[in-house]
């Protein structure tokens, strides 16, 4: 498969060094380059790229900004790349699939790339999953109905118990116990009613593990115990608050609205 790639910076040298070393994988290719945080937004919106490296400090929008100006549309992968280190937990935040310290590694280039493509064929496999279905629906709905109904026999295959290795320490985490998972790029922070834990893990791998029926996401970062839900409160702009067990409050995203309506009856 071909990675689609836009390459975003203000340094004319920065954008031309990362495109040659870019060159050795056969599978990027890059369709465009921005010098600015406004030429990367139109740019992206109008392309539609798999991947974007994005210099997190220009003049004008930041890399942090065009992150926002591309909310409304389905983002592509991004990689920050900064030269301060203070920008790392920031990148993360904002869901990148890894950030890079200027001057650029060439190993650690590598296994940015080996990331993009496990992100990808993730979502690839997903979104034919979801074809199929579609498919499915329309010429046989009685296969579809044999599928779904499949999936109910598979439940007994999610965790029940998480092992998280944290600050030295091995615990292991009643998934019951969970209330709330919040990504910070490939690490997810898991609470529990009286407690946080750091466990490094894309949220789809982390989903693949729990029971959908249960742990639902809530927004592109947040993915919540609906068991644990205790009250719902409506916010501005179609989004809502969730209260939980331990009264810690998690926003709903207009985007993962049906997740609420099962709790209005």
């Amino acid at each position: 498969m071909t990675i689609r790639t836009i390459l975003v910076d203000d340094e004319t040298l920065a954008v031309q060094g990362l495109a040659l070393r870019l060159e050795k994988f056969a599978d990027i290719e890059v369709i465009e380059t921005c010098a600015n945080g406004r030429e990367a937004i139109r740019a992206i919106k109008t392309l539609k790229p798999d991947l974007v490296f994005l210099d997190i400090q220009m003049p004008g929008f930041d890399g942090f900004s065009v992150v926002k100006g591309i909310m409304e549309i389905e983002p592509p992968l991004i990689v920050f790349v900064t030269a301060y280190q203070e920008h790392a937990i920031r990148a993360f935040e904002a869901n990148a699939v890894n950030y890079l310290m200027k001057p650029v590694d060439e190993d650690k280039l590598a296994d940015t790339v080996e990331r993009v493509r496990q992100r990808l064929t993730e979502k690839r496999s997903t979104e034919e999953a979801e074809k199929l279905k579609d498919v499915l629906a329309e010429v046989s709905p009685e296969s579809l109905e044999d599928l779904t109904s499949g999936e109910d026999d598979l439940s007994g295959r999610y965790e029940k118990m998480i092992n998280i290795k944290d600050k030295g320490q091995i615990f292991r985490v009643d998934v019951d116990t969970i209330e709330h998972i919040e990504a910070a790029g490939d690490y997810m922070v898991i609470y529990t009613g009286d407690n946080s834990l750091i466990l490094r893990e894309t949220m789809k791998d982390l989903e693949r593990r729990l029971d959908p029926k249960v742990f639902q996401r809530v927004h592109r970062s947040t993915i919540v115990n609906l068991d644990l839900v205790r009250q719902v409160r409506p916010h501005t702009n179609g989004e809502c608050f969730l209260v939980l067990e331990s009264g810690a409050e998690v926003k709903v995203s207009r985007s993962y609205r049906d997740v609420v309506a099962r709790f209005v009856h």
